[in-house]
């Protein structure tokens, strides 16, 4: 599933390049996660001032409302002059006067949902919920400290909720708990002021390393440039069950922590 750093990058990847252009047209394919919200012909016409990123929803501002697009489990997005005939698992094309954005989505998880405005109640549907964003000045280490105090669930499992913060997804959750040094079945309220701070520290390390990286390429993920990214080389302990951890040698254990795979070392990271 493409995580923060994916989205982030891909964000990246064509945002100077679709930024001013002019809606030709939007055609959908096989219906997606949600519906767009709008007829596809209401959007002929209007401009795309830039994209933003929000957890993991790209933010396409237009001069009339915005285009929250989601990749899903799957889902891929490219950015070119022209694309070939769309295929069976390209289910949007926006067309506009300086390229075509495809979604490739083979399993549907994806959506494209147009909203008047951000703060309109079709967007806050979708981001009203989601926690602070990692990679900016909002995220405080006090304030997170705070918010993991009141939580009785497993640390991973808040990190994955996205509550207290944003985009933090499977593959990045078990890195940061490995740097932070913490058991990813340890209850968030029993975490210490220092123990919080590593992990605060040790989530926006890697994240940004992952952007750096280009995200994580593990199946499907390419940016809307067709690259692929390269953190999972690196990474410490995720899909590294039964090699040796790369600080102390121990076997890399995995588990299941609500139907998720969890890598964790059983000596680097302390319950």
């Amino acid at each position: 599933m493409p995580e923060l750093p994916e989205v982030e990058v891909t964000r990246r990847s064509f945002v100077d390049r679709i930024a001013s252009a002019h809606i030709l047209a939007l055609q959908l394919g096989k219906p997606l996660r949600w519906p767009l919200g709008a007829p596809a012909a209401s959007l002929v016409g209007r401009q795309i001032w830039g994209v933003r990123r929000r957890g993991k929803y790209l933010l396409l501002d237009l001069d009339q409302g915005l285009l929250l697009v989601h990749l899903g489990m799957s889902g891929s997005l490219n950015f070119a002059s022209t694309q070939p005939e769309a295929g069976p698992h390209d289910h949007m094309d926006l067309v506009t006067d300086r390229g075509v954005l495809r979604l490739h989505d083979p399993r549907r998880f994806g959506a494209v949902v147009w909203a008047p405005s951000e703060d309109s109640p079709q967007a806050q549907k979708l981001l009203g919920r989601l926690g602070v964003e990692p990679l900016s000045g909002q995220f405080d280490v006090t304030a997170f400290a705070q918010a993991l105090k009141k939580r009785q669930m497993a640390i991973k499992q808040v990190l994955l909720a996205g509550s207290e913060v944003v985009g933090v997804g499977n593959i990045y959750a078990c890195e940061a708990l490995f740097m932070a040094g913490i058991r990813p079945t340890t209850k968030a309220s029993r975490l210490t002021k220092p123990r919080v701070a590593r992990l605060h520290a040790a989530i926006i390390q890697v994240l940004n390393r992952a952007v750096e990286q280009g995200g994580s390429s593990l199946k499907d993920f390419v940016s809307a440039e067709g690259r692929t990214g390269y953190f999972q080389l690196e990474a410490a302990v995720y899909g590294r069950a039964g090699e040796p951890c790369r600080v102390c040698t121990t076997s890399i254990k995995s588990m299941l922590q609500g139907q998720r795979t969890t890598f964790y070392c059983p000596t680097c990271q302390k319950p």
